[in-house]
């Protein structure tokens, strides 16, 4: 959920998001109900989580990161390529109160990270419908939603910075579209950490499901 193709002005639309006020417009992606679901568990691991800042991959407008480290003093490092994205999330940050714990890298998610650091809570959201069913959803901006031609691209790049960049008993949650792809990213994260890094729950939504790694 993280690039837009049209940069023209736009009226900001607004919603309630967790108890935040989110606001976005047409040029990125308009907040999905469901995902407070992700949040609220993000929220819940928080609790017992290991130090340190939470990191939000393909962020956004920032809303399930905010979502997440909203009741707690956890800090919050979004990445995202798309300026757009950058300005609302940064907009919503300091609508909510919380800008002074929230930053943003404003890079492909695989560039954004130094080697060293690690995060004992990783959110990631990227897109994940395959490329040739993306005029299924004309409201959406397309590269938003286009996650390649399984679904997967940019969830596989996900899954190496979890890889990369998860702390010891940390957690993250990824978003996916379907069961099946969540297997499918299941066994990549596996191969790819050598068994490290597995998953080790999948919730089921109405418009998709979240998958949680741990390492």
């Amino acid at each position: 959920m993280n690039q837009v193709s049209d940069q023209s002005p736009a009226t900001a639309s607004h919603l309630t998001f967790c108890g935040l006020s989110i606001s976005y417009d047409h040029r990125v992606l308009e907040p999905r109900p469901w995902t407070e679901a992700q949040s609220q568990w993000a929220a819940e691991l928080l609790v017992e989580a290991p130090a340190g800042p939470v990191l939000e991959l393909c962020a956004g407008v920032g809303h399930i990161g905010l979502g997440a480290v909203r009741e707690g003093d956890r800090d919050l490092v979004m990445v995202d390529v798309n300026p757009v994205a950058r300005e609302f999330a940064l907009q919503n940050a300091a609508a909510n109160g919380l800008d002074s714990r929230v930053g943003f890298r404003l890079a492909r998610i695989d560039e954004a990270l130094g080697e060293d650091e690690r995060f004992p809570l990783i959110i990631a959201d990227p897109p994940w419908v395959r490329s040739a069913e993306t005029s299924r959803f004309p409201e959406d901006p397309v590269l938003a939603i286009d996650g390649g031609d399984d679904g997967l691209d940019l969830a596989r790049t996900c899954v190496d910075l979890i890889v990369g960049h998860l702390a010891g008993g940390g957690s993250a949650l990824l978003q996916l579209g379907s069961a099946a792809q969540a297997e499918l990213i299941a066994d990549y994260a596996e191969q790819r950490s050598g068994g490290a890094v597995t998953a080790v729950e999948t919730r089921v939504f109405d418009r998709g499901v979240v998958v949680r790694l741990t390492r």
